[in-house]
């Protein structure tokens, strides 16, 4: 494929989705109406994200595969001379797969909700949001300014905000003003950070900072630490990294199932991909001197989030199963962290690849809990725990509790989602096979051997909390398919007769999977499967990109 058509594809995939924002906005035209005017908006959202998807998927097509680590499909056009601010557009080995994931995301979520549409205002202004979502997540991955990345990185706060707060669930306003405020004071922070290195070095673009004998030259150690110490807290925010993540678990819970997808499966992945794009190859010296503390962090991170999980999933526990895996993110993207603190090209790819994992997987967990929800009016791990319509109580004669099972729960009432819903628990926790086995396989090695100048015994003590925190992982994760799938633990109930007996909840009915659900959910767990079975096709794209960012460009 020629460059200019590349060019087309990638300024097209960026742009289009604010076209269709603004066109969600406006009355349909004849004959696309539809049944009414909200299945036309609906309809038009799965459109344009369709379209989207395809054009990412022809940049892959005609991406060149022998040069990932070159700048394909470029764009650099003059905007504000006066600050030396362009229009540079671009797609590398790194980018492209967070495009794709990105654009396949919100498509899948778009085709969610046109057969659940979440509860809330319009769907007029619900497509347009996801639609500029969209666009600015994109154009974050796609941009090659440092002041055009700072305005994509927060063209996504203000949609991502109404979509909690009007559409959410109980304490939406809360939580979305939780998540607008974390996020903008540490944009702010970042911005400053940002400003030091453009204006220290006389230029925005990010290629040129990238490379050693470029105007990176004139960023001093000193100029370098406090750069990567503003951005990084920016991107810390976004990650999220302990202690900064407490905005996290209030976003997820209170979001509508979409929203939660695409917060866990692209925006978190903005903050991570910063480091790598900005804090490794423009301020290496001032992110050497940081990546212990950050490694640290992660470290703490890994364990903290999986031990708030096992927190949540314990016995007599006020658990709820959303807030569960969101607390699971931060010790994911603890790992993703860990791995581009070491600075080393196995922990840098590592990062990556456990980048599309957890969209893949995390995103998949958060649409079959949106849809537990909506079956059973609840994510409360107690009341998903019931018995299953088929348990009977003992008729034995005996007075004394009998121990028995409290049921098959989703085994017993829908055994495909079920069993869906285990496939997500055991790749989360990375199962060798699936994909989120290699990024934190990859992202710990890098921590055995971390870059020179590091410490390595400090390297090894967080690379060993990691490995603990992937035991931690495990057990809350098959506790939950324990407790929801299975029916939870063994029980002692009370025989019939003893007038001890106290009355069982009644059963809800759970339908199993419906067809729309199979069409959005099977690519997720398909390329779970093939991204653990054939790593080599992310890795050969991002491995080339990587060595060069480190190298200095050369």
């Amino acid at each position: 494929m020629n460059h200019t058509a590349m060019q087309i594809l990638l300024a097209g995939a960026v742009v289009l989705p604010l076209v269709g924002a603004l066109a969600a906005l406006l009355p349909p035209p004849p004959g696309l109406k539809g049944r009414n005017p909200d299945q036309a908006v609906l309809r038009h959202g799965v459109t344009v994200t369709a379209v989207v998807l395809a054009a990412t998927l022809a940049l892959a097509v005609g991406f060149d595969r022998g040069h990932p680590a070159r700048m394909q499909a470029t764009t650099d056009l003059s905007w504000i001379p006066a600050l030396g601010i362009r229009i540079h557009l671009g797609v590398d080995g790194i980018s492209l797969p967070l495009l794709v994931l990105t654009a396949l995301l919100t498509f899948l979520c778009a085709l969610y909700s046109y057969f659940k549409m979440p509860t809330g205002p319009s769907p007029k202004a619900f497509v347009a949001l996801l639609l500029v979502l969209e666009s600015g997540t994109l154009a974050t991955f796609a941009v090659l300014d440092l002041m055009l990345f700072f305005l994509a990185f927060e063209m996504v706060l203000i949609p991502m905000y109404f979509l909690i707060a009007r559409w959410g669930g109980a304490q939406k306003q809360a939580a979305a003003w939780k998540f607008i405020l974390y996020t903008l004071l540490g944009s702010v922070v970042m911005l400053l950070g940002l400003l030091l290195i453009g204006l220290k070095s006389g230029t925005f673009d990010m290629v040129a900072l990238a490379t050693d004998n470029g105007p990176k030259a004139q960023l001093s150690h000193t100029v370098q630490l406090i750069a990567v110490l503003a951005v990084g807290i920016g991107l810390a925010v976004k990650s999220p990294l302990w202690p900064l993540h407490s905005w996290l678990p209030d976003a997820h819970t209170a979001a509508p199932t979409v929203g939660s997808v695409l917060l866990a499966g692209v925006l978190l992945k903005m903050g991570t991909y910063g480091f790598v794009r900005i804090a490794l190859p423009i301020t290496p010296d001032g992110m050497h001197t940081v990546a212990p503390y950050l490694a640290a962090f992660a470290a703490v991170g890994i364990i903290y989030g999986s031990l708030a999980c096992l927190a949540l999933v314990r016995k007599g526990a006020k658990g709820d199963l959303k807030r569960l895996i969101a607390y699971s993110s931060v010790g994911h993207m603890g790992f993703v962290l860990l791995g581009i603190a070491g600075m080393t090209p196995t922990g840098v790819n590592g990062a990556l690849f456990a980048n599309i994992a957890h969209g893949l997987i995390t995103g998949l967990l958060f649409f079959l809990v949106g849809a537990l929800k909506d079956r059973c009016g609840s994510t409360d791990l107690d009341t998903l725990s019931l018995p299953s319509p088929d348990h009977r109580p003992s008729t034995s004669g005996s007075a004394a509790p009998l121990p028995v099972a409290t049921g098959a729960a989703l085994y017993g009432r829908a055994p495909r989602f079920g069993g869906l819903l285990a496939f997500g628990a055991v790749a989360s926790l990375g199962l060798p096979g699936l994909a989120g086995f290699w990024g934190e396989m990859l992202a710990m090695f890098g921590a055995f051997r971390p870059a020179a100048g590091l410490s390595r015994p400090a390297f090894l003590t967080f690379m060993a909390l990691a490995g603990l925190g992937t035991l931690l992982t495990a057990a809350y994760l098959l506790l939950v398919v324990r407790r929801v799938c299975m029916g939870g633990t063994l029980a002692a109930e009370p025989a019939p007769g003893d007038g001890t007996a106290a009355a069982r909840p009644a059963v809800p009915a759970i339908p199993d999977l419906a067809r729309y659900e199979y069409v959005v959910w099977s690519p997720l767990a398909a390329l779970t499967v093939l991204a653990g079975l054939w790593p080599a096709a992310l890795l050969g794209l991002t491995n080339p990109a990587v060595q060069q960012l480190l190298g200095g460009g050369k």
